[in-house]
């Protein structure tokens, strides 16, 4: 069995003396595991980056097995925001979301174009990444929820049944409410950022801060929660640092 695809790396970790297991993600094939030998020597470190996209070949003997991998770089994405703290952040979190949440093998090509462009965007000005960059993260985020099977329906307010001047989202339901329908029950909602309304609209600080509350309480009570395990640590760190960045003076 083989296969040769694009593929985005997400996550590499040593195997015995100089192999790594390598989990891919591809547009055909979805999450994928594979070993790399010589995935963890020099070379094969500087492949294997989380964020890279890669020409990737796999082969095993039976499809269910684990697999050999090999592959060259194509984009280099890891090394470009290397030195800019935050654009590593959020390269991390994205990864570490995909690599957690993802089932294996089940191809979610949405989820991996959006993904493509998205390591694009904040690798041409990672010192911008975030002013480029988070308002398509969170969007990401919510485009994830909704393959998943727990979207957020923002198409109208629960409530009243307008569709203008939404600005609260239901963390039981996940759907959306507006100003005017919120009434009592407003100090309980999730703020709902403009961005994920518009997409032109780029966000603030702040917008980002309620947009990772908003998709972080979903993903951590369905997308994580369903399997018992947490928020990943890459994603609570960027949350902790636009949290730092929209914190008043």
């Amino acid at each position: 069995m083989e296969w040769e695809a694009p593929a985005l790396v997400l996550s590499a970790a040593p195997y015995g003396e100089s192999s790594a297991i390598v989990h891919l993600l591809t547009e055909e094939h979805g999450l994928f595991h594979g070993l790399s030998r010589g995935g963890a020597a020099r070379a094969g470190r500087a492949l294997w980056q989380p964020g890279n996209l890669v020409r990737a070949v796999w082969r095993g003997r039976l499809p269910e097995q684990l697999g050999n991998l090999s592959g060259e770089l194509v984009h280099g994405s890891a090394a470009r925001v290397m030195s800019a703290p935050l654009a590593l952040a959020m390269l991390a979190s994205v990864c570490a979301v995909a690599d957690g949440s993802l089932p294996e093998r089940e191809p979610h090509p949405r989820i991996f174009h959006l993904l493509t462009r998205f390591f694009a965007l904040i690798s041409l000005d990672p010192e911008m990444a975030a002013w480029n960059g988070m308002a398509a993260l969170l969007r990401w985020e919510a485009c994830l929820l909704g393959d998943l099977g727990y979207g957020l329906d923002l198409s109208a307010c629960a409530v009243t049944g307008a569709t203008d001047g939404l600005a609260w989202v239901s963390p039981r339901t996940g759907r959306a409410v507006s100003d005017a329908g919120a009434g009592t029950w407003r100090p309980r909602l999730l703020r709902l950022p403009p961005l994920f309304l518009d997409e032109a609209d780029p966000g603030t600080s702040t917008d980002w801060q309620d947009g990772l509350r908003l998709t972080g309480h979903f993903l951590a009570r369905d997308a994580f929660g369903q399997h018992h395990r947490p928020l990943p640590a890459a994603r609570l760190r960027l949350a902790d640092m636009i949290g730092a960045m929209a914190a008043p003076g």
